[in-house]
């Protein structure tokens, strides 16, 4: 089949996009190569689909809505897998304006595409972060997420708002993907994971906030793109039966679905960078610092949903997962 995928230089989307690329599919791989970090790592992915004869980048803005709609036209894609974003919930409080740019009217002008050229299925990234101030435990697809902490969560609780708009509209088949702290080999340079390895290799403190008592559902590269190729072959079908009043938010009298997409094993901080420690081999000098604006205190998963659909469970933990990512940082970084 013929894919697009959004954020294709992106650290979830150059792997959904090497994987589908190996499993002989087509793929047209877009991306803007903005600088939020380093331009460098981005082009480093692109350098491994280049290879591939049915791999085609574009530089591409989402919010460039003639640009998208023009590409539509051109390649009639039989599905978006649309992960494409201005990430981060900390940048959120410094830059809001790239998240509406991005997030909103980036997300919007992939629905326009999906409406006019008949897309058999669009798959997009959500976020954790859409549960907010939820406090019951694990997070759960048939809970409310009307209270988001970051403007980063409410883009993605509105990307969710949307796809059920255009899905009711315009019978387009919409899967939300909530991600759970996804991190692994050729991460973002902006997550605990990846500033945590640079500076205790380099000897210097990391910043551990809420004196790693967080809690967090760490979730492996591996088990991200696993969940989404079997997810792209599912199409969310209408529920007739489905009401507001008693049916799940994830669910709808559209083709829409919403997914968790997490390990279901949230480990704190502090365990995480232990596990780091042992990778590296060495001690981090840590620096304890209060909760930051945004954050929350814990994240898990029910992926009930995911496994009923997929037959599929999450469950590479953080010491292989870690030890992974080290390997490649040392490799690729040459340390």
């Amino acid at each position: 089949m013929k894919y697009l995928v959004t954020g294709a230089a992106g650290f979830i989307g150059f792997h959904v996009a090497e994987r589908l690329l190996s499993a002989g599919h087509q793929v047209v791989g877009i991306d803007n190569l903005n600088d939020y970090y380093d331009v460098n790592l981005k082009l480093a992915r692109l350098d491994l689909l280049k290879p591939y004869e049915l791999f085609s980048f574009i530089k591409l803005d989402l919010a460039d809505r003639e640009g998208v709609a023009q590409l539509f036209r051109d390649w009639a894609f039989d599905r978006v897998i649309h992960l494409g974003a201005q990430a981060g919930v900390r940048y959120s409080l410094e830059n809001p304006l790239a998240y509406a740019d991005a997030n909103l009217i980036g997300h919007l002008n992939i629905l326009e595409g999906c409406r006019h050229n008949k897309v058999g299925h669009l798959l997009y990234a959500s976020s954790s972060s859409v549960y907010g101030l939820n406090r019951k435990m694990p997070f759960s697809t048939d809970d409310s997420v009307d209270h988001p902490v970051s403007l980063y969560a409410a883009t993605k609780k509105a990307n969710e708002l949307m796809s059920h708009t255009y899905s009711h509209l315009y019978s387009i088949p919409t899967t939300g993907l909530r991600f759970f702290t996804v991190y692994g080999p050729w991460g973002r340079p902006d997550m605990a994971l990846f500033k945590f390895t640079r500076a205790m290799i380099a000897g210097e403190e990391i910043d551990v906030y809420n004196r790693g008592q967080m809690r967090r559902d760490f979730t492996y590269i591996d088990d991200i793109v696993e969940a989404i190729v079997r997810l792209q072959e599912i199409i969310p079908q209408p529920d007739q039966r489905w009401t507001v009043e008693q049916g799940s938010p994830a669910t709808s009298s559209a083709p829409y679905r919403v997914y968790n997409l997490g390990n279901s094993h949230p480990v704190t901080l502090m365990a995480y960078i232990e596990a780091l420690e042992k990778a590296l081999g060495i001690t981090a000098k840590k620096n304890l610092l209060p909760m930051q604006p945004g954050d929350v205190l814990e994240t898990s998963a029910d992926t009930s949903a995911l496994y009923a659909a997929t037959g599929f469970k999450p469950q590479t933990g953080v010491e292989e997962g870690i030890a992974n990512f080290v390997s490649w940082y040392r490799a690729f970084y040459k340390v």
